[in-house]
């Protein structure tokens, strides 16, 4: 194919205000980098925060390379649908019209692959294919099969950390000659591996908060002055001091584990989020801020919701053990601001854009920088464009002093303060034991959640707020220190004036309202998982004996819902009344209530 318009159109990038400045930055160094004559460096980076315009860069970068035919490659099918729809010229807020980069036809003809939608003949027609990595893979896959080596002389990768994966370089292995640019918000994936490529260009996040392209950002600490837990494994209770609590929080899996779940420090974390929301929401003048909510697994979801509801907060969750349709409705409830809180397990990541999520809640582990960053980009976006300083661009990170979270803050400092050579200051940690890769994302049955770690916290004495900026250099802060300084305070003294953390009231009828919807969650979810576990369809009747018209799911819920109430002595239709204590006790021996409904259904 010759003469498209990535070689025959001249983009009107250089002053074109409509752009930010990362994007002209960006295709400036690509069109230099393509320029060059050394063809054995084919792979190169673009890094970008989060809010940054990469999906603008990614429709930019053809055009550096004057390229026959681009591929263009997402992680996963979300994201690929909103890269096809900046090239599509049918759309009026596609890239090129919405900032003017193009005036009028022709545009370059893009074309999607997403199942059997498109054919070869599409391919051969376009000017650019967009696709998510799930499409490629597999030694017999139809389209690497067909295609010639030459197809394709640029690929460009988005959330290109994934890049390094086997199934990402099979793709640049079947198309060698290709250009690949990697365009991502950190360098490094989920298990500390480095992107592949050198880093051409990267945006500081500090210069993309002076920009007000995304919020500004802090972090708030719990620091209890002292902790009691209690050993499961010989039942004794010990008390420690705050530095003892950080020195088992970066040493000991188990209790960082403990720490996110026993109720009292999890209640901490709760009530500490829900005060920064609200003073989030006055300040702004805004009360459709959020909360978003890291769990470990699909039963710690249930727990972190269960504890903002009984706050009176609106909460829900999303998880893959959930169905497509559950987690859509939870979904349209955030977008239409009906909740207040987001619980996720690596759920909402990439491609995900809510900006009205203004406080981050740690209530998981992470072993590396970039599923930290990851999870806290997704406060970062700014909900008024271009007005750094605003009080709705504003965003907080909330996590407990034992999460062992303090070390990855740092490590985005530094990330959010450098320079192009940025990746060579993120060395790994030392003393810092994350063997266990599965603190990552423990997922047991529920019948094995039980606190997960060795230590169950017990309680908390004085827990204060230590607020940690992001940038170092933000002129306010270091104007207030200078005052403070002259004014004769040490920095010893202004370090001790911590804010004390004040808990949300928990009213004894929210706290079983809370319990209910937990309760009937639960049961929903137990049901979910015996289906699947038997191969059997939810709507199906193979267990309507008594041929009632109902479905599979309805007649195993009917057996657990029986066996629930049994253990009260309760009547169908009943839970409304439902005590705090009878619930209690429902909880406690909510395993055997579902045996003996699996029993009642299946017999054996």
């Amino acid at each position: 194919m010759q003469g498209n318009p990535f070689q025959q159109r001249a983009p009107s990038i250089v002053g074109n205000p409509l752009l930010r400045t990362p994007q002209r930055e960006a295709f400036a160094a690509l069109a230099e980098f393509a320029e060059t004559e050394d063809q054995a460096e084919r792979e190169v980076g673009i890094i970008l925060p989060v809010g940054c315009g990469k999906s603008g860069c990614i429709t930019l970068a053809p055009f550096a390379f004057r390229a026959m035919r681009t591929l263009v490659v997402a992680p996963g099918l979300n994201i690929a649908s909103q890269l096809h729809n900046d090239f599509d010229p049918a759309r009026p807020e596609m890239f090129y019209q919405k900032c003017r980069v193009l005036e009028g036809q022709p545009y370059p003809e893009p074309v999607e692959i997403r199942g059997r939608n498109a054919n070869l003949a599409d391919l051969e027609e376009s000017d650019v294919v967009l696709t998510n990595i799930q499409q490629l893979q597999g030694e017999e896959n139809r389209w690497l099969q067909n295609l010639p080596a030459d197809f394709f002389d640029l690929i460009v990768f988005d959330e290109g950390h994934h890049s390094v994966a086997a199934s990402w370089t099979a793709l640049k292995e079947k198309f060698p000659a290709a250009r690949i640019v990697n365009f991502s918000a950190t360098p490094l994936r989920a298990d500390g591996q480095l992107m592949a490529g050198r880093v051409l260009y990267s945006f500081p996040v500090f210069r993309a908060i002076q920009e007000g392209f995304v919020k500004q950002l802090k972090a708030v600490v719990l620091n209890p002055r002292t902790l009691r837990y209690v050993r499961r494994e010989d039942g004794q209770e010990v008390e420690v001091s705050l530095e003892e609590v950080r020195r088992l929080g970066e040493t000991d899996a188990d209790f960082r584990r403990s720490i996110v779940t026993s109720a009292e420090s999890l209640n901490t974390i709760v009530d500490a989020s829900i005060r920064e929301l609200q003073r989030k929401r006055i300040e702004a003048g805004s009360d459709r801020l959020k909360i978003i909510a890291s769990a470990l697994n699909f039963e710690h979801c249930h727990q972190i919701v269960e504890a903002y509801r009984a706050r009176g907060l609106r909460a829900d969750y999303v998880h893959s053990r959930q169905d497509s349709a559950a987690n859509t409705r939870v979904m349209e409830r955030l977008e239409a601001h009906q909740l207040d809180v987001i619980v996720q397990v690596r759920k909402l990541g990439e491609g995900f854009d809510h900006p009205f999520l203004a406080v981050a809640a740690i209530f998981s582990v992470f072993a590396n920088l970039s599923p930290f960053v990851q999870f806290v980009g997704r406060i970062m976006r700014v909900i008024e464009q271009n007005a750094p300083g605003h009080p709705l661009n504003r965003g907080t990170v909330i996590f407990h002093a034992g999460a062992n979270v303090a070390s990855r803050w740092e490590d985005f400092q530094q990330y959010s303060q450098a320079d192009r050579d940025f990746f060579d200051q993120l060395l790994p940690v030392e003393g810092l034991d994350f063997a266990d890769g599965n603190e990552l994302e423990v997922d047991p049955q529920p019948r094995d959640f039980d606190g997960i770690g060795r230590f169950e916290v017990q309680g908390q004495t004085d827990v204060d707020l230590h607020e940690i900026p992001l940038i170092a250099e933000d002129p306010a802060a270091l104007a207030a220190l200078q005052l403070l300084r002259d004014s004769g305070y040490t920095s010893d003294q202004v370090r001790e004036q911590f804010e004390r953390l004040v808990p949300v009231p928990v009213t004894r009828v929210r706290q079983r309202q809370a319990a209910r919807a937990g309760l009937d969650a639960r049961i929903r979810t137990e049901v979910g998982r015996i289906i699947g576990e038997r191969g059997l369809n939810h709507e199906g009747h193979e267990l309507d004996r008594q041929r009632l018209g109902r479905s599979n799911f309805v007649v195993i819920k009917s057996a657990i819902d029986r066996q629930v109430n049994q253990v009260v002595g309760r009547q169908s239709g009943s839970r409304d009344e439902f005590t705090r204590a009878e619930l209690d006790q429902i909880e406690a021996g909510f395993a055997n209530s579902v045996a003996r409904a699996v029993t009642e259904v299946f017999g054996g």
